[in-house]
């Protein structure tokens, strides 16, 4: 394919090789952060648990960002303040919804209504995580920590 040609052609998601999907999804995520105020910083060494930084527009505040495919929460992360942001598509959507929580927040916001501490995964290897998050768990995050795309009109 030649250079002229290149951009013009949208490659499927599922044709994208893991580490290609990562980066696609960085910047997928940072264009909505954008909107929010939010410039966002790569990190090639998962630094203090995060992926990236996203920096607002504030001046102040600064959050650490652990980057998944899917709703995630891992016992690594306790005590670190990292945010954990993910995509999820509700049956055949174009685009998924993003979002983005607080992992110890949210994690005990979820007591009584996930009891993913109770499985094996938490309880051995130090993990949880799903790709189809209940409906109690989906209102949450709905309710808190969806992170909606807004249309810019830039002039």
């Amino acid at each position: 394919m030649n250079i002229k040609m290149a951009w013009k052609k949208i490659i499927p998601y599922n044709k994208l090789n893991s580490k290609q999907k990562e980066n696609y999804n960085f910047q997928k995520v940072s264009s909505i952060l954008a909107d929010y105020g939010f410039n966002t910083l790569r990190l090639s060494d998962d630094w203090q648990g995060a992926d990236f930084i996203a920096a607002h527009k504030d001046g102040e505040t600064f959050l650490k960002v652990q980057l998944k495919s899917r709703l995630t929460f891992s016992k690594k992360y306790l005590g670190k303040d990292i945010w954990v942001c993910f995509p999820h598509k509700k049956d055949e959507e174009i685009e998924p919804d993003w979002y983005l929580y607080p992992h110890d927040e949210f994690k005990n916001k979820l007591n009584g209504t996930m009891d993913f501490q109770e499985t094996d995964s938490w309880k051995k290897q130090g993990g949880y995580s799903t790709n189809k998050p209940n409906k109690k768990v989906l209102s949450l995050l709905e309710k808190y920590y969806k992170l909606s795309f807004v249309p810019t009109n830039i002039s």
